[in-house]
């Protein structure tokens, strides 16, 4: 027969599972730093000898990390799905950023559309306060901590999608855009692109979410990233513009 009597789970097993879950869901985040043994083995109610084997476990499936003198990390791994040699294509050949913006414009108005309808008050609070964030950076004219707050803020939307395979895949995408492999915010801000356009769009889309208006949510996360993609599209032909004419005035003084 294929029965085995049951057996108590072990202590260790309990935690590598409740840690996996928080990876998995987004809570921890790669390169986030885990308490420290003896806190993080009185929060899990365990031993710590308990503890060690469960991290010890996970770092062999290469989830977690430790650095010695440090602490344990999440891996960095987990934020790409894209090898060096991909993301350095991607980085040399403008139709990825057509194609980059295009998908986030999909995935991303599904989500919202996800968010709007089936998102926790939680969710949408936590929205709403990156939002009040951007506001606050907005008027301080902190283009920093506005990109970082613009990347927080679809991400935020992402994760209240409650969707863990789009919430990993769409981590990968936001890396990139951190390294500036697509394109950076303050390209826009060459074409008169200003950051109370761009505030308003966010405005709109929080707007839609905290109105569980899942249609309008869809429609303002779909408006923004075409204002993005023409944005984008205008201040190339801008550069390759100035290019020519650079040639032109070069050519020009080595006549004279």
């Amino acid at each position: 027969m294929p029965f085995q009597k049951v057996q108590s789970e072990k202590l260790s097993i309990s935690v590598l599972q409740q840690i996996e879950l928080l990876i998995l869901r987004g809570i921890l985040r790669p390169g986030e730093r885990l308490p420290a043994e003896r806190d993080l083995a009185e929060r899990f109610g365990v031993s710590r000898p308990s503890l060690r084997e469960a991290i010890s476990e996970l770092e062999g499936r290469n989830l977690l990390l430790t650095r010695p003198g440090s602490g344990v990390f999440v891996a960095e791994v987990l934020g790409s799905a894209f090898s060096e040699p991909l993301i350095a294509l991607f980085s040399s050949h403008d139709e990825a950023l057509i194609d980059y913006l295009s998908f986030r414009r999909d995935l991303e108005g599904m989500a919202a559309e996800r968010a709007a309808r089936t998102a926790s008050e939680t969710d949408l609070e936590l929205i709403n306060l990156v939002f009040q964030k951007m506001v606050t950076a907005n008027k301080n004219r902190d283009s920093k901590a506005e990109a970082a707050l613009d990347a927080e803020f679809h991400m935020t939307i992402i994760e209240a999608s409650h969707n863990v395979i789009m919430l990993h895949m769409m981590r990968s995408m936001f890396e990139m855009l951190r390294m500036g492999v697509f394109y950076n915010r303050q390209i826009m801000f060459q074409q008169q692109t200003t950051r109370a356009t761009l505030l308003e769009q966010h405005s709109a889309i929080n707007d839609a979410l905290q109105a569980r208006d899942h249609k309008a949510a869809r429609g303002a996360v779909e408006t923004h990233l075409d204002f993005i993609d023409s944005a984008m599209r205008n201040q190339r032909i801008i550069e390759h513009n100035e290019m020519v004419a650079q040639l032109k005035i070069d050519h020009l003084k080595g006549q004279s």
